[in-house]
């Protein structure tokens, strides 16, 4: 019995570490391999104007750092109705994030964590987008990537969030009553389903090739999300 057991847990680990290195080589792969952008637009600046963008990543998750100017201020206006100052004169960013809704939710410390958050995020989740109001970004923040865009691609991105929201019955993001870290973010219903092999910062990957910046394949984790941009979109990193 003794050895049968030694030969299975042999075995087990074999297939373990066979498992791991695939992982590994997956992520590799999604660094190193290319994805194409889904939009191509000019290069910002000149004609086609400026729009500072930031990545923001924390070990698990990527945000989308918006500039809160008055034409994104009038695209998320519906910020106003459900309670956020968006009129407040130190506002000057205003962040974007897609998740699973029970992880996204009922985390905002790692304290609170609980088995069911994690369970659901490693099967499949309804999603959820977050959105926070900030103020202006430092330059060298750690964990911070800016990018630049042109009209064309900025406004392509926040046509990528826009589609992401779930509309409620008056066509309006429908936003979750009671959910949020404080007085300046709110949670809102959206579109597709979360797992960890399609998760946040896969959605952060897609709204990026959406406004024309080229990232790796996969994009499971914030340093893939973000090696791929320095390797694949140098030009538009900083």
């Amino acid at each position: 019995m003794a050895g049968r057991a030694g030969a299975f847990a042999s075995r087990l680990l074999a297939g373990l570490a066979a498992l791991a290195a695939v992982l590994v080589g997956l992520i590799v792969l999604g660094i190193l391999v290319p994805r194409a952008p889904a939009n191509t637009f000019p290069a910002a600046g000149g004609e086609t104007g400026r729009n500072t963008v930031w990545i923001v990543a924390n070990p698990i998750h990527t945000d989308i750092v918006l500039p809160a100017t008055p034409g994104v201020l009038s695209r998320l206006s519906f910020l106003e109705r459900d309670g956020l100052d968006i009129g407040h004169p130190d506002l000057a960013t205003i962040a974007v994030g897609w998740g699973g809704r029970a992880f996204y939710t009922q985390t905002p410390t790692w304290a609170d964590l609980t088995l069911d958050a994690v369970w659901r995020s490693a099967t499949l989740d309804r999603s959820v987008l977050h959105l926070s109001l900030g103020g202006a970004m430092a330059a060298e923040a750690a964990g911070t990537r800016r990018l630049e865009l042109g009209d064309a691609a900025f406004a392509a991105l926040l046509d990528f969030v826009a589609a992401s929201f779930e509309p409620g019955p008056d066509g309006a993001p429908a936003v979750l009553p009671g959910a949020g870290y404080g007085r300046f973010d709110r949670f809102y219903e959206a579109r597709g389903r979360f797992n960890l092999l399609a998760g946040c910062n896969t959605w952060t990957a897609a709204a990026l090739r959406a406004a024309g910046v080229p990232t790796g394949a996969w994009s499971p984790l914030p340093p893939t999300l973000l090696w791929g941009l320095t390797l694949h979109a140098p030009e538009v990193v900083p």
